[in-house]
C-alpha cells in the first residue's frame, strides 16, 4: 500500500496516470497506466457490436396499371435493397374500378418474386391488406 501523494508522484516521473481500478476496495485500488489509451480500448470493444448492419423494411409502392419499364426500375431499386441486406415490401395500391381486378396485383408480384427468386425468398407471399392494398415481403437469402 502506498500513500496518494507518492503514487501522484510515482506516475508524473513515468509520464502516465494515476488510475482508480476498483473503488469499492478498501482501501481503494489505483494503478499507474496511460488512461488515453484504456478509454481507446473500451470505445474499440464497444463498437464491435455497433457495426452490425440493421435489417430494415424498404417499402416499394406500385399500382395495378404500372408499365413494364416502371417494374424494371422499381426491380433494379429493390435489388439493390435487398443486396444492402434489407428487406422489401411491395404494395399495390388499388382505387375505385381497379378493386375489381386484383389478379393484376397478382401477376405484378408474381413476376416480381421470379424476377428477385435469386437472391430474395418470400417472407409474407401477396396478400391484400387493409381492402386497397396488396402487399407482399421479400427477404435477402
Amino acid at each position: 500500500m502506498i500513500p496518494t501523494a507518492e503514487a501522484l508522484r510515482l506516475a508524473m516521473e513515468a509520464n502516465l496516470d494515476l488510475v482508480e481500478v476498483a473503488s469499492d476496495a478498501k482501501p481503494p485500488v489505483c494503478r499507474i497506466m496511460d488512461y488515453g489509451k484504456l478509454k481507446y480500448e473500451r470505445k474499440k470493444k464497444t463498437s464491435k457490436n455497433t457495426k452490425q448492419h440493421q435489417v430494415q423494411l424498404k417499402e416499394i409502392r406500385m399500382r395495378p396499371k404500372i408499365g413494364k419499364h416502371d417494374i424494371e426500375f422499381k426491380l433494379k431499386s429493390a435489388r439493390k435493397f435487398l443486396e444492402q441486406k434489407d428487406k422489401v415490401k411491395f404494395n399495390i395500391m388499388f382505387r375505385g374500378r381497379e378493386n375489381a381486378h386484383h389478379e393484376l396485383g397478382r401477376t405484378i408480384l408474381g413476376e416480381i418474386q421470379e424476377q428477385l427468386s435469386e437472391i430474395a425468398k418470400v417472407e409474407q407471399a401477396a396478400t391484400m391488406a387493409s381492402g386497397r392494398n396488396m402487399i407482399m415481403v421479400l427477404a435477402p437469402r
